[in-house]
């Protein structure tokens, strides 16, 4: 079976996260349309407690932003401090963006970049709404970042990575534009045993997160080639419980698991 070509994978995603900005997620998170079968099992809010948000972040950005796309909290291990410079890989509705913006405070800067129109527009009228005047999005895809080179302190994405046809691509642009001593904290989807082809071939599953996953030695070796050390990727074994949710009776929990992925940009 022929591998799924990579600008079919692209339109596919821009296409279904489009419907989700305009039409409002179901709250089944990274999932395929519908979760795979019919009405999702819970609401964005309720997804996001799951994944590792607490009531009180929920509480503190604008009402939408939260879409619950997510497969884990990223804030939790990027121990952002005042004044960083903050960049949101595949940054939806603004959700993490915001709060991102409360850790870094007016002297700090958080960057959100997704290459779907519709995303852009809704978190754009989240922030101009709510008044982050420290937070700013920009329309562009992940493999290509509109960010100058080694202008940014912390990288964080949240259930993104996954869906790029090139991952080594998007890490390389990661290195790029983080400063010396720059970080990496993202919370994704792993590949903890080889998927079946048919899976691995299923544009629903790729788009809903799922078949994109990359193994654990590949990610490793990805982030070593794009000149990141320090990288600690640590898979969460009880997200699959939730993960089976995201296409029921397909046995996906098997196959994948939401992780933290952890790196840093060499000082020297």
């Amino acid at each position: 079976m022929k591998e799924l070509p990579a600008e079919k994978i692209r339109e596919s995603v821009r296409k279904r996260y489009g419907e989700i900005a305009t039409q409002g997620q179901s709250g089944c998170g990274c999932a395929p349309s519908g979760c795979c079968s019919g009405p999702a099992p819970t609401t964005p809010d309720i997804s996001s407690l799951q994944i590792g948000y607490s009531q009180e972040e929920l509480q503190a950005v604008p009402v939408g932003a939260d879409l619950g796309l997510g497969c884990g909290n990223p804030q939790a291990i990027a121990a952002l401090q005042p004044g960083e410079t903050v960049l949101d890989l595949g940054s939806g509705g603004g959700f993490d963006c915001f709060l991102a913006a409360r850790q870094v405070g007016p002297g700090g800067r958080v960057i959100g970049v997704d290459m779907t129109a519709e995303m852009m527009a809704r978190a754009r009228k989240n922030a101009s709404e709510a008044g982050y005047a420290n937070v700013e999005f920009r329309l562009g895809e992940i493999e290509h970042l509109p960010v100058a080179d080694a202008s940014v302190d912390v990288i964080i994405s949240n259930c993104v990575i996954n869906l790029s046809p090139d991952k080594g691509q998007v890490l390389r642009e990661a290195f790029r534009v983080l400063r010396p001593g720059g970080r990496l904290a993202i919370s994704d989807i792993v590949a903890l045993a080889t998927m079946p082809e048919e899976m691995r071939n299923d544009l629903a599953l790729y788009v809903g997160c799922i078949a994109g996953a990359a193994t654990l030695n590949d990610l490793e070796a990805l982030l070593c080639e794009a000149g990141f050390d320090q990288i600690r990727i640590q898979p969460k074994d009880e997200s699959r419980r939730l993960i089976q949710d995201w296409a029921p009776g397909r046995k996906i929990e098997d196959y994948i698991a939401s992780a933290s992925i952890e790196a840093v940009k060499p000082a020297v």
